[in-house]
């Protein structure tokens, strides 16, 4: 742990130049008498390191002093920290992680690579009024994955009961800001949304997991023969007068054709998917066609009326 921590002492002076007793002490969450003693044993083992000791005392590199650790080009240092996602480490328990592999990445090439495209280039995976915190059993599930043990599963999908299944868990898979389960049961792969799992417990049975599994290309299978089976729905919309426009913030991913003349055409697996969706927005927009949809969404609101109106 030391070495890691000296190794974390020596990148950030050389990303940030000197820097206070303080500052180090807090970044790398030890005490300044703690960070002192890491700066003698660099020296010692021959980093020309300039200490100040003292109320404004601090550290630093003897000028032109540098070490290159990584071996890797500027644009592969920055495609690796302008693209990490600093939410999916979190999720994974890994933020910490992220965070230092950044800093030694950035310490390691001059110019400090990655800064620029991280400073542009936001990636927010998620969707507009999901939670940012990660689902209940998500650190479970993962124990599970990255040990090749067996699951056993509390599931519940939509109203239906919960059931419990044992699987074998293949890989996860984050889309669209929502983790997915890619596992075997009984011989047949499925795929379980992890928000919907009421518990998990890891086995102690091994995974029985094929040799040749490649979790990317069996995903994107997964993902055609969904599209495959779905049938798409074009849906017509108008925004009505006075609508706030969250409408097509929240509806970006369904959109098909930008809004034009007042209307959108928006895009759904199916009839009663987009009449779902569509049916809490009835103050934004009205839709226009397809009349089935406008069929579904009439039905939705008898039964809204039916609901609220009893005695």
């Amino acid at each position: 742990m030391r070495a890691d921590r000296l190794l974390s002492v020596l990148l950030l002076l050389q990303a940030n130049g000197r820097m206070s007793a303080l500052a180090l002490a807090e970044r790398l969450e030890v005490s300044r008498r703690t960070v002192y003693r890491d700066l003698e044993a660099l020296g010692t083992a021959g980093v020309p390191i300039v200490v100040d000791r003292g109320a404004r005392g601090g550290a630093s590199l003897m000028e032109g002093y540098r070490t290159d650790l990584t071996g890797l080009t500027e644009a592969e240092v920055e495609a690796l920290l302008g693209l990490a996602s600093g939410s999916v480490a979190g999720h994974l328990g890994l933020r910490s992680e992220l965070e230092s592999a950044s800093r030694k990445l950035s310490a390691a090439r001059p110019g400090r690579p990655g800064l620029r495209l991280q400073q542009r280039v936001l990636i927010d995976g998620g969707h507009w009024w999901a939670g940012t915190a990660a689902p209940a059993h998500l650190g479970r599930i993962q124990d599970a994955v990255l040990s090749d043990h067996r699951l056993r599963l509390r599931y519940r999908r939509g109203e239906e009961a919960a059931v419990v299944r044992e699987v074998d868990p293949y890989g996860l898979v984050l889309k669209s800001g929502v983790w997915y389960l890619l596992a075997n049961r009984d011989g047949e792969l499925r795929t379980y949304r992890v928000s919907r799992v009421e518990d998990a417990e890891v086995l102690e049975a091994p995974c029985r997991r094929p040799p040749d599994f490649d979790l990317e290309r069996t995903w994107s299978a997964q993902v055609a023969s969904f599209r495959d089976q779905a049938v798409a729905t074009d849906v017509v919309v108008r925004l009505l007068p006075g609508a706030s426009g969250s409408f097509l913030r929240v509806a970006s991913d369904h959109l098909r054709h930008p809004l034009e003349g007042g209307s959108a055409t928006l895009v759904f697996p199916s009839e009663a998917a987009a009449a779902a969706f569509l049916a809490g927005y009835v103050t934004e927009v009205e839709v226009l066609s397809p009349a089935a949809v406008r069929r579904r969404l009439a039905d939705i609101g008898a039964r809204l009326v039916a609901r609220y109106t009893q005695s």
